[in-house]
């Protein structure tokens, strides 16, 4: 019975919903109210729709991002991002060598760093310039984003291990001095006797007596100044090689030169030295001198770091080894000392390796330029004729 009774209070109330919802039962205000929801519902359905796609762009960007970021640390291209960087440049119309080559010209590359940098801008937004900054953020590429770096993963990359980078090599060991002090000792030794059984009496004696003094020479400054004994060794070492010489030089300039247009530096200084090879240097940033008074972004790091390396790399890519890493590797220890950013011994290191190895997919993608390069600085070149050899 109370079942019955429940259902038929039931049965009423869903008769009086029912009649409440009747046409005949509306007023008219009522109807415009009704006819309005429909409307509402939908634009607030497409506003949710229009939200929901943006969110859902938003998240294939940085998928994306996140995709060529670890194509690019597992050493692999990206061709997505590839494809959409060569889309967008497709569509500023080429300029030919010659216009190209008048507008770089015009720039005084003596001038600040921030001119040179405004001057420089100018003409890669209106399509003159294309691979300059094409390795910095700005540019869209992950480049110059570090990441730890070991060195099995900087070998199993590039070929590339400190001994073959010049890091962490001394050019004169203990073994140099120690096989340099027996050549001169018994070289001295055997002129000693050859003076006194050969020459007049009085003659060889005096020859033998001056020969005897140079094995206590090298003794003594070797004890007080070992730094002129090893810089003796190293001329003499380096002297055998004296017929790829210019050419190390050149490539190793000429890296500096490529990696730094690469990451946008401006020039501070190029100049032709006593080789009658020209040497180049970069502001840190377009503050250009005022940034030895402040320290340094961890992107300006990054990018230093980059070039600081190119030399020894293409060195060590060309000719098998780097003979001249140590004063990059000074200049870098400077870069690392104004860092922003504490960094400690092992994170020096990491960055080091990173920059080698940043710094061999700049070079091997560009191998070409770098040839060119190359003879340019054996020619002697200006900075406008090397920035329109890399731009043709």
């Amino acid at each position: 019975m109370i079942c019955i009774t429940l259902l038929a209070f039931l049965a009423t109330l869903v008769a009086r919903e029912a009649n409440g919802f009747a046409p005949s039962n509306l007023g008219s205000s009522h109807i415009k109210t009704f006819s309005r929801s429909p409307q509402m519902t939908a634009l607030k359905m497409a506003e949710d729709g229009n939200d929901e796609v943006a969110k859902l762009m938003a998240a294939a960007a940085k998928a994306r991002e996140e995709a060529a970021r670890l194509a690019r640390e597992l050493g692999k291209e990206d061709t997505e991002s590839s494809k959409s960087t060569t889309a967008t440049l497709s569509k500023t119309p080429k300029k030919n060598p010659e216009e190209v080559m008048n507008a770089i010209n015009a720039i005084d590359f003596s001038a600040s760093a921030s001119l040179q940098i405004s001057a420089l801008d100018e003409l890669r937004k209106d399509g003159y310039l294309s691979l300059y900054k094409s390795a910095t953020a700005e540019n869209g590429s992950g480049d110059l984003r570090s990441y730890p770096v070991s060195l099995n993963m900087l070998e199993s990359r590039s070929g590339l291990t400190s001994e073959k980078l010049g890091i962490g090599v001394e050019e004169v060991s203990l073994d140099d001095f120690k096989y340099g002090t027996l050549y001169v000792t018994g070289g001295c030794s055997v002129l000693g006797v050859a003076a006194l059984a050969f020459l007049p009496e009085n003659v060889g004696a005096t020859v033998c007596y001056l020969v005897a003094v140079i094995p206590i020479l090298w003794l003594g400054i070797g004890s007080t100044a070992p730094a002129v004994i090893a810089n003796l060794i190293s001329a003499v070492k380096g002297g055998g090689d004296d017929t790829n010489k210019v050419d190390r030089v050149c490539r190793h300039e000429a890296a500096h030169f490529l990696c730094g247009y690469l990451c946008g530096l401006p020039i501070a200084n190029y100049a032709t030295t006593d080789e009658n090879i020209p040497r180049v240097e970069f502001h840190y940033s377009a503050d250009g001198p005022a940034t030895a008074s402040r320290e340094l972004t961890e992107d300006e790091v990054n990018a230093l770091t980059v070039v600081a390396m190119s030399g020894s790399v293409a060195e060590a890519m060309e000719f098998g080894k780097a003979g001249g890493a140590n004063s990059d590797l000074m200049e870098l220890q400077n870069i690392f000392r104004q860092s922003k950013d504490f960094l400690g011994a092992e994170k020096q290191q990491s960055l080091t390796r990173w920059g080698a190895l940043t710094a061999y997919r700049l070079i091997n993608a560009n191998k070409d330029k770098l040839d060119s390069l190359c003879d340019a600085f054996s020619e002697q070149k200006s900075i406008a004729e090397c920035v329109a050899i890399l731009e043709r």
